[in-house]
């Protein structure tokens, strides 16, 4: 499975910029979002197989 994520804006909270990754990168991101205290948000990517 592959998920978005978008790095927040610490003023307003909008979308910066965003990635898709692999199941296994996610954890690496969340902790170095935390360790920096980045505020990111996380959700499925939409298949591009329809």
């Amino acid at each position: 499975m592959r998920f978005e994520i978008m790095r927040l804006d610490d003023v307003d909270g909008t979308a910066v910029d965003s990635t898709v990754v692999d199941a296994a990168s996610v954890n690496r991101i969340v902790q170095q979002a935390a360790a920096i205290g980045q505020r990111i948000y996380i959700r499925p990517a939409e298949s591009s197989a329809r």
